[in-house]
C-alpha cells in the first residue's frame, strides 16, 4: 500500500485556514452588520485630546537636607475655549461651573483688574496685568475717545455685550463670568482652577461640562514658617514675560518662580512637563489614557541656610525689636545675616517684621497696608550707615597704605579742630566733655574714638578708604542670588552723581562710616567675614548644591574662589583684630558678651540718620582664634550698637551649641510630595 506522509499535514493546514477564514467572516459580520452602526457612530463621536501634565517642582532644603519647601498632589480643571460654539453655550457652562466652584469651596483664576462685587472699582494689579487688560480694551473698542478711561461699571456693561451675557443675570453674576471669558480671550486654553477638591472632580467627569479637562500638578507646601524673604513664591507667567518663558518651552499656564529663591533658582527647579492622549465619548467621558511624554520632577535644590540657625536668628531678632517697640512704642524694623567664614555661604538671613509664606495669600492685603513694610527684605536690601562698624576697614586702609603703622600713637582731643570748619567731635567728648588720651589704632577700635579716625582719614584721603573699601565689597552687590541693594560708598563721584556736596568735612565723617556710606545688614556680615578670614573676600551665596529629583545625581555644587583678596600684613590683621577683641573683653559690650560660650571679636556702632534715636549696628566674628561665622545686626532706631549685643550673642551661641545629629535628609519619597 503506497502511504502519502504529507497528507495528514495538508489537511491539518487546510483545517486551520477554514478556522481562521470563519472567525474572520464571524468578526467582519459582527462589526459591519450587527454593530455597524453603532460602531460608525462612535468612530464619529469619540474625541482624542492632548493633555499637558505638569511637572512636580523641585524640592528646596536646607544645608542639612532639611525639607524647606515641597509639594502636595492637587487636582486642577482646565479650561478650552475651543468646546463653544457660540456665546449662549459658552455662558451657559461658565456659569454652571462657577456655581459649581462655590459650593464647593473652590477659587478660580481671574485676572480682570475690576473688583469683583459691584459697585465696581479698579482694582491694583501687576504692570503686566494692566497692559494686557489695556490692551484688550483698545483690541475691542472700549475706550474713551480723549484723555482717561472709562469708568469700571461701564467697562463691565461694555463687556456684557461683548460676551453676549444675557441681561436677566445680577451685575454679580456677569462679572464673574466675564472674568473668565477674559481670561479665554488672552488664552484659548486656561488653568481655570488650581488645588480643587476631589468631590468638584468627580462632578465635573460626568461629561455635563465640555471644554472643561481636569487634571494633576503640585502645589507649593511650607514646612517651615521662617526664612519668607529668602524662599520667595511662585506665581503664573506674567504677559511680559511670557516670551522668554516660551522660548525656554514653557506653556502658558506654568507656575514660575517669582521672587527669593523660587525664581533664582528657577532653571534647577522648574521640572519639564509632560504629555498624555485622552479618548472621550459623545457625552466627553473619558474613555481612555496614555502618556506619550511623562512628565520630568525639576531638581532637589539644596541652601546654605542652616534652618535652625535661622529660625533662632529670626526670633531672638524679634525679641529684641518687640522688647524695645513695648518700652517706648516706636515702631522699628531690623536686619541681620550670619555668614560662613572662607566660603561667603549664607548661614541665616533674616529681616524683621516678618511674614509666614503659608497663609501669604490670606493676609497679602494686610501685608501691602502694613506701615512696618513685613514684605520688605531688610537684610539685602536695607541700606543703612554703618556708623563705627566701618572703623575696622578705615584702620586696614591707613596701616597698609603707611599712614600709621600698629604702635603708632596719636594725642587725641575731644573736638578735632584741623579745619575752621567742619569742627566734629568725638562720642566722649559730647557725652562727658573728654577725650581718649594718646592710642594706638587698637585701643581706638576698642574704644571707637572718632579723633583717632577722623585724623587718619585726613591724612590718607577718600581715594585710599575708598579703594578698601571696595575691596571689602562695600558699597558693591554682594552677588547672593536674590539680588540686594548696592547701597552707597562715600565719595566725590557719589556725591557729584547725586547732586550732593563734597567737602573735607565729608572725608572726615566718611572715616567714622558716617557721610553717605549707607550699607545692607549682608554687606556688612561679608565685610567682617573677609576681616576675620584675614582679606578672603568671597561672593555671598545661598545655593549650596543641585541633586536629580531622586537623588541619584549631583547636578552642581557651589564652590567657588574668592572674588579678591585684600592684602594685609600679618601685623594689620593682629591690630585690628585685637581692637575688636578687647572690644568684647574689656569694652562697652564686655559684660553682655560673658555668657557668649566661645571667645568672639566685634565692633560697635551708632549710626546718626537725623532722627531722635540713632540706628543701632553691630558686627561680629567668632570664635576669636580661628573664625567660623561672622555676624551683623542692624536695628532702625536701635540706640547704639550696645543694645543689640544679646541679640548677636544669642546668634553666636545658636550656632555653636548646636547638635548637629538631629539634621535629616530628606528621601527619596519626599521630592515628589
Amino acid at each position: 500500500m503506497n502511504h502519502n506522509p504529507l497528507k495528514p499535514k495538508l489537511a491539518a493546514v487546510a483545517v486551520f485556514f477554514s478556522l481562521f477564514l470563519l472567525v474572520f467572516v464571524a468578526t467582519l459580520y459582527n462589526t459591519q452588520i450587527i454593530h455597524g452602526t453603532e460602531y460608525q457612530a462612535q468612530s464619529r463621536t469619540s474625541n482624542t485630546t492632548t493633555q499637558e501634565v505638569y511637572a512636580s517642582r523641585g524640592i528646596i532644603t536646607d544645608r542639612n537636607g532639611k525639607l524647606l519647601v515641597g509639594n502636595r498632589l492637587t487636582y486642577t480643571l482646565t479650561l478650552s475655549a475651543d468646546a463653544f460654539s457660540d456665546d449662549a453655550q459658552a455662558n451657559d457652562l461658565i456659569s454652571r461651573l462657577i456655581r459649581l466652584c462655590g459650593e464647593n469651596d473652590t477659587v478660580w483664576n481671574d485676572s480682570l483688574p475690576i473688583s469683583a462685587e459691584p459697585p465696581f472699582q479698579y482694582l491694583s494689579a501687576s504692570s503686566s496685568a494692566n497692559k494686557a487688560f489695556a490692551a484688550f480694551l483698545k483690541e475691542n473698542n472700549i475706550t474713551r475717545t480723549g484723555e482717561g478711561t472709562l469708568p469700571a461699571a461701564q467697562v463691565i456693561a461694555r463687556l456684557r455685550v461683548l460676551f453676549g451675557i444675557p441681561s436677566h443675570l445680577s451685575d454679580l453674576e456677569a462679572r464673574q463670568i466675564i472674568g473668565v471669558r477674559y481670561e479665554l480671550s488672552l488664552q484659548p486654553s486656561y488653568l481655570f482652577a488650581g488645588d480643587v477638591p476631589v468631590a468638584l472632580i468627580s462632578q465635573i467627569v460626568d461629561g455635563q461640562f465640555p471644554g472643561v479637562t481636569t487634571g494633576t500638578a503640585s502645589a507649593r507646601e511650607y514646612y517651615t514658617p521662617y526664612a519668607a524673604h529668602i524662599l520667595g513664591r511662585i506665581s503664573r507667567i506674567y504677559a511680559e514675560d511670557w516670551d522668554k518663558y516660551r522660548e525656554l518651552g514653557y506653556s502658558m499656564n506654568a507656575l514660575v518662580g517669582s521672587s527669593g529663591v523660587e525664581a533664582a533658582f528657577e532653571n534647577y527647579l522648574h521640572g519639564t512637563d509632560g504629555t498624555r492622549l485622552i479618548t472621550t465619548d459623545e457625552n466627553g467621558r473619558i474613555t481612555g489614557e496614555l502618556y506619550s511624554v511623562p512628565p520630568q520632577p525639576g531638581n532637589a535644590v539644596a541652601l546654605t541656610l542652616d534652618i535652625d540657625l535661622q529660625r533662632d536668628v529670626e526670633e531672638t531678632l524679634g525679641r529684641t525689636i518687640d522688647a524695645m517697640i513695648a518700652s517706648d512704642g516706636i515702631q522699628r524694623g531690623g536686619g541681620a545675616a550670619v555668614i560662613k567664614v572662607g566660603t561667603g555661604e549664607v548661614l541665616a538671613l533674616a529681616s524683621y517684621p516678618t511674614y509666614d509664606l503659608a497663609h501669604f495669600d490670606q493676609i497679602y492685603n494686610d501685608l501691602l497696608e502694613d506701615p512696618r513694610l513685613p514684605m520688605f527684605n531688610r537684610a539685602t536690601d536695607g541700606a543703612y550707615a554703618p556708623g563705627s562698624t566701618f572703623k575696622p576697614c578705615t584702620a586696614v586702609a591707613a596701616l597698609e597704605s603707611g599712614i600709621i603703622s600698629p604702635s603708632t600713637t596719636i594725642r587725641t582731643k575731644g573736638i578735632y579742630t584741623y579745619y575752621a570748619y567742619p569742627q566734629p567731635t568725638c562720642w566722649i567728648y559730647g557725652m562727658y566733655g573728654g577725650n581718649h588720651g594718646s592710642i594706638n589704632v587698637s585701643q581706638a577700635l576698642t574704644v571707637s574714638c572718632n579723633y583717632f579716625f577722623f585724623e587718619v582719614g585726613r591724612l590718607m584721603g577718600i581715594e585710599t578708604l575708598d579703594n578698601y573699601a571696595t575691596q571689602f565689597g562695600l558699597g558693591q552687590h554682594t552677588g547672593i542670588e536674590i539680588g540686594d541693594s548696592a547701597g552707597a560708598l562715600a565719595s566725590p563721584e557719589y556725591a557729584a552723581s547725586h547732586d550732593l556736596d563734597w567737602t573735607d568735612g565729608q572725608t572726615l565723617t566718611a572715616s567714622i562710616g558716617q557721610s553717605y556710606n549707607l550699607f545692607t545688614p549682608l554687606q556688612l556680615a561679608n565685610y567682617t567675614a573677609t576681616l576675620a578670614s584675614g582679606g578672603e573676600h568671597y561672593r555671598a551665596h545661598l545655593l549650596k548644591d543641585v541633586k536629580t529629583y531622586d537623588n541619584s545625581q549631583l547636578v552642581m555644587v557651589c564652590d567657588e574662589d574668592p572674588l579678591n583678596v585684600v592684602e594685609m600684613s600679618e601685623s594689620t590683621k593682629q591690630a585690628v583684630r585685637l581692637g575688636m577683641r578687647n572690644l568684647v573683653l574689656h569694652g562697652s559690650i564686655s559684660s553682655l558678651f560673658t555668657r557668649c560660650i566661645v571667645p568672639a571679636a566685634a565692633k560697635t556702632g551708632t549710626a546718626q540718620v537725623g532722627t531722635e534715636i540713632n540706628n543701632g549696628v553691630l558686627v561680629a566674628y567668632a570664635p576669636y582664634d580661628n573664625p567660623e561665622i561672622a555676624v551683623a545686626v542692624v536695628i532702625e532706631k536701635g540706640g547704639g550698637g550696645y543694645y543689640l549685643g544679646n541679640t548677636v550673642v544669642d546668634i553666636i551661641n545658636s550656632y555653636f551649641a548646636r547638635d548637629d545629629s538631629t539634621a535629616v535628609t530628606a528621601g527619596e519619597n519626599t521630592l515628589l510630595k
